[in-house]
């Protein structure tokens, strides 16, 4: 890929027109010399993404909902992240003059920052450890959820609340395919997740809608029993519109430890843009005022901040 030719990167999705991230990712372009310019480009339909990943002035995309999982079977070349974490959100092209279509995950990197940002090293599950961790939801970031707690934050077991019992089986289908499959638990009610011990880390996947449903109060009520505990680790929730989501508010409430969504972006740049632009370009990465960037568009932004 020429580096100098005028070009474009992607957040692709529905409902992405609130995005904080082409701050970063412009100013990250502008610092590499490079005339990229990032968008968030609404994608109605799997076709208008493609067509976009297609086009060859594109230099990748990052895909969020709800094309992370559908997106896999039109790739021309997944890795093997992409294929063992069973989702995609990053797509870039290899620098060998192909327009092959390429994908890996980087939210796992997202996951596992977020986490580790809070709490002590001394509290943490370790590798000899029998902690749990929980998921909330069983969408496809719920898979990269699973794989960064199971194969990086040494947590063999995983309590998932769902509304939706066939996306829980899918889910526990494709993580058996993880080097390390963990004992993925289905909650269902408010009985046995008191028979449970308390999950050190808890990651929320879904939007911050109000339960309406008798399954999506059931999930609402469970959560709220496990934060109302005295066992404390580390809450992250990954939806950020709002900012201030239902969840992190309760958790603030019970005084459990949470991580916003919007730092999840942070801790995925270094590695989306090495497979953008290459090794050498992303040595002049400035890494420390892409996150200030960040930082102050998710401060300012309308569209998070309600």
């Amino acid at each position: 890929m020429a580096q100098q030719q005028e070009m474009s990167l992607h957040l692709v999705g529905v409902g992405v027109t609130h995005s904080i991230a082409p701050n970063m990712h412009n100013y990250i372009a502008k610092s590499l010399g490079l005339p990229w310019t990032f968008y968030a480009t609404e994608c109605p339909t799997t076709e208008e993404l493609l067509n976009l990943a297609r086009n060859p002035k594109t230099a990748g995309l990052v895909v969020t909902m709800p094309y992370k999982g559908s997106i896999m079977e039109h790739l021309d070349e997944r890795d093997e992240l992409a294929s063992i974490i069973g989702a995609c959100n990053n797509v870039y092209y290899k620098n060998d003059g192909s327009r092959r279509i390429c994908g890996t995950n980087t939210d796992w990197r997202g996951i596992k920052g977020c986490l580790l940002e809070k709490g002590e090293e001394k509290t943490r599950p370790s590798p000899t450890s029998l902690a749990s961790a929980l998921i909330i939801g069983a969408g496809g970031a719920s898979r990269a959820a699973v794989y960064a707690l199971s194969e990086h934050l040494y947590c063999p077991t995983i309590y998932v609340l769902n509304r939706d019992d066939e996306e829980v089986v899918n889910l526990i289908r494709d993580s058996k395919k993880l080097p390390n499959p963990p004992n993925i638990v289905h909650v269902k009610t408010i009985a046995q997740a008191e028979k449970l011990s308390s999950p050190y880390y808890i990651v929320g996947t879904v939007p911050d809608l109000e339960p309406k449903t008798e399954t999506e109060i059931e999930v609402a009520s469970i959560t709220k029993q496990f934060l109302s505990r005295s066992e404390k680790g580390v809450l992250l929730d990954m939806c950020f519109k709002p900012r201030r989501t239902r969840m992190i508010k309760l958790a603030e409430q019970l005084g459990y430890p949470s991580v916003e969504g919007t730092h999840v972006i942070g801790y995925q740049i270094e590695e989306q843009w090495r497979l953008w632009a290459g090794e050498e370009a992303c040595q002049k990465l400035d890494r420390e005022g892409a996150w200030d960037v960040l930082l102050k568009a998710a401060e300012e932004s309308k569209g998070i901040n309600f």
